[in-house]
């Protein structure tokens, strides 16, 4: 990944017309999509994107490159690290235990993560999950020396040698990747099974998920890879930052997708197939702090509304990677915009694409 390489021609003509389209829109809807995708086109870090509704596919499509060098075009089917879109799976998994009577959500975590130091061990799962448990992220603790990849076991360490929290845990929200990292440590203690097989086996096999997985070094390869760039400052060029300090962690960002996998995860998530609907409603819903304050996040999902319909949704930003999922419950739809570089808005062209498939009026 040292630049960018010649790009066969007909490759060349794929990435500057967009690749692999499938679409149940009229052309003056998918004409004002691609506008959206303008600075993704060419021989760039590309973007994938797909939007879906009563699970049929109204739009899918793939911009510029999932790898500068060689020069290799992104598709719909193309792998990005979805970053923080990890956390909705994380969730489920939690969510999964819950039902199996292996943990429960309001009880502390002492049981769950033994050896715990006291200011942690009455933290309740539920904190975690709803990112209301006041403990520290442990990117605010990596030392500015720190060179090699910190791993979930550094992450436990790093936060036993705080004796505070930020807060009293249940008075506050404040977004926390440690939260989730100690969620994924607990679904492989408390489930038996390591964390990359328990997600394959209970979550992206039952939803058809072929090519999608929690990666760690040393194991499966990402089937088909997107690597991360971050543009060059006044330049229109893009130098690989494909990896951080931060990279390594797993129940917080660790796993890879494509466009395709998230939208039929999207769609089992309206189904009973992963989970009771009565048991998902209640990761689809607001957190509450103890003041009755709402949180506007659930279980691994931001809670809210879009031009006056339900919207569950989530962002994922890691080196080089930039990514969005967007689901309306009412509509019984999705958009989910994935791209394999630092800076552009995912969240905002989902929003836009929103506006143009399903609100092209705008608000009611």
């Amino acid at each position: 990944m040292r630049g960018v390489t010649k790009v066969p021609v007909l490759a060349f003509f794929s990435l500057l017309t967009g690749c692999a389209v499938a679409t149940g829109m009229p052309p003056a809807q998918t004409s004002a999509i691609d506008a959206l995708f303008h600075d993704y086109i060419g021989p760039v870090p590309g973007a994938s994107v797909i939007v879906v509704r009563d699970g049929r596919v109204l739009y899918e499509r793939a911009y510029g490159l999932a790898n500068l060098s060689p020069a290799t075009p992104a598709t719909p089917g193309t792998d990005y690290r979805v970053a923080s879109l990890t956390k909705e799976f994380t969730a489920l998994s939690i969510m999964l235990l819950a039902r199996d009577g292996k943990l429960r959500y309001d009880e502390p975590i002492d049981y769950l993560l033994p050896g715990l130091p006291s200011h942690l061990k009455n933290l309740t799962v539920r904190q975690l999950l709803t990112h209301t448990s006041g403990i520290w992220d442990y990117e605010d603790l990596i030392p500015d020396t720190q060179t090699t990849q910190v791993s979930d076991a550094d992450v436990l360490a790093l936060i036993q040698k705080k004796d505070t929290l930020y807060f009293t845990p249940g008075t506050r929200f404040q977004y926390s990747n440690t939260a989730y990292v100690l969620l994924g440590l607990i679904v492989e203690r408390t489930s038996g099974m390591p964390f990359p097989q328990f997600l394959a086996q209970r979550v992206f096999r039952p939803a058809g998920m072929t090519r999608t997985l929690l990666f760690e070094a040393g194991g499966p390869a990402v089937p088909v890879r997107a690597f991360g760039y971050t543009p060059d400052s006044g330049a229109p060029t893009f130098r690989p930052t494909d990896q951080s300090v931060t990279s390594a962690t797993r129940g917080d960002g660790g796993i890879y997708s494509t466009v395709q996998d998230l939208a039929r995860w999207s769609d089992a998530l309206f189904t009973d197939r992963l989970l009771e609907q009565s048991r998902l409603a209640e990761g689809f819903t607001s957190g509450v702090l103890t003041d009755g304050t709402k949180t506007g996040y659930g279980f691994g999902w931001y809670v809210d509304t879009f031009r006056g319909t339900r919207r569950l949704w989530h962002h994922g930003e890691t080196s080089g990677f930039r990514n969005t999922i967007v689901r309306l419950p009412d509509l019984h739809a999705a958009i989910v915009v994935l791209s394999n570089r630092n800076g552009g808005d995912t969240g905002k062209i989902a929003d836009q694409i929103a506006d143009l498939v399903f609100f092209p009026k705008g608000a009611p």
